[in-house]
């Protein structure tokens, strides 16, 4: 219901509804009620004496009996307008639908892998401070140091590269859902 485009096309879609209706408003008489007042003399003197007013009221009916081929066409072509607009509508819904599910699951499989992620981190740092330890033992070399340190470094960046994934996909799951809420 937030989203614009469904938004449009319900609207598109009552605005056929209500084309097929006046279309079919046709078919049926109208009744009219006339009227009419005013003064009416021969001469001026008497224009506005009590004789020289007058006033008529009478019904009116126009039916178009004439023109029902016209009308039923324009039937047949609002109800196909109305029908296009339905389909439109329900292709809306279903694109809508999609991009939902679609954003959902991009965001449940991101999240799984920055939980992923978040625990190779961990891993990954304490095997560092491990191969410091070793190195201040003398167990271990300055190499597997400083390779301890760039994996650690590469960890924190895929770590880093989820975090930005994570909240682009909640950003496309509140743009499919439509936003705008409080």
């Amino acid at each position: 219901r937030q989203r614009p485009d469904l938004r449009r096309a319900e609207r598109e879609l009552a605005a056929a509804s209500a084309d097929v209706a006046a279309a079919t408003a046709e078919w049926f008489p109208r009744f009219y009620l006339t009227g009419a007042a005013g003064l009416q003399s021969i001469e001026a003197k008497d224009f506005f004496d009590a004789g020289s007013q007058y006033w008529s009221l009478g019904p009116g009916l126009r039916w178009p009996i004439f023109t029902a081929g016209r009308i039923r066409q324009n039937i047949r072509v609002q109800t196909a307008r109305e029908e296009q607009a339905l389909l439109r509508y329900e292709q809306t819904v279903l694109i809508a639908l999609e991009e939902v599910e679609n954003a959902l699951l991009a965001f449940g499989h991101e999240q799984e892998r920055y939980a992923a992620l978040a625990q190779s981190e961990q891993a990954t740092r304490r095997a560092a401070v491990l191969a410091n330890e070793r190195y201040r033992g003398g167990l271990a070399n300055f190499l597997d140091v400083l390779e301890a340190d760039r994996s650690l470094l590469a960890a924190q960046d895929e770590l880093v590269q989820s975090e930005r994934r994570l909240s682009q996909t909640v950003v496309r799951l509140f743009k499919a859902l439509g936003g705008g809420w409080r």
